[in-house]
């Protein structure tokens, strides 16, 4: 039976030594990018405790990837590589449904409503979901609306795993739109 992606995080910092599980929680405490945890969401906690911070900041998936980046980041390469199967095994089949289904269910609100495109672009042509020449034509345009419009009508086309790392991205650049509009489903 396999884990799930709470049970896998929590296993993984029970088995960090007391010195690792507080590397772990200060470099958390020291993530620059957004959301930020604050630190009286992580001082004294249990290792339970954190790994409730992290699924209720990033949700199962974004802290399944904090997880592994910090682990790395504090030397723990064996826990990082071993968290990282449990997040193939998990999320490959489940999430890359639920990506695909949210970026069409939403499509009308995620073109009128997304405003961080630009680090979505970004994004999109690191994992090379876009090339350089579909990434500056989509960022001449003038109006979000028409660089999702853009987005939609080529590369979001073209399969589930550009859907999903799309998706990704609206967690991590548009995470409040992303739960509301999660939560009227």
């Amino acid at each position: 039976m396999s884990k799930t992606i709470k049970l896998a995080l929590v296993s993984a910092l029970e088995d960090l030594t007391k010195d690792n599980f507080d590397k772990f929680c200060h470099q958390l405490l020291d993530r620059r990018e957004a959301p930020r945890v604050k630190r009286n969401k992580v001082e004294s906690k249990s290792r339970l405790e954190i790994a409730d911070v992290l699924v209720s900041h990033f949700t199962e998936e974004g802290a399944l990837r904090v997880t592994v980046a910090l682990l790395k980041a504090i030397g723990c390469r064996n826990e990082a590589e071993e968290l990282g199967e449990v997040n193939v095994q998990v999320s490959v089949s489940d999430t890359s449904k639920q990506s695909k289904d949210f970026v069409e269910k939403h499509r009308g609100q995620l073109i009128q409503r997304v405003s961080n495109i630009a680090l979505i672009l970004d994004e999109l042509l690191d994992k090379e979901v876009i090339q350089q020449e579909t990434y500056t034509r989509i960022r001449a345009l003038s109006t979000s609306q028409e660089k999702m419009r853009e987005l939609y009508s080529g590369p979001l086309q073209a399969s589930a795993a550009c859907k999903k790392i799309f998706y990704d991205s609206l967690l991590e650049n548009e995470k409040p739109l992303v739960k509301e509009l999660s939560e009227k489903d």
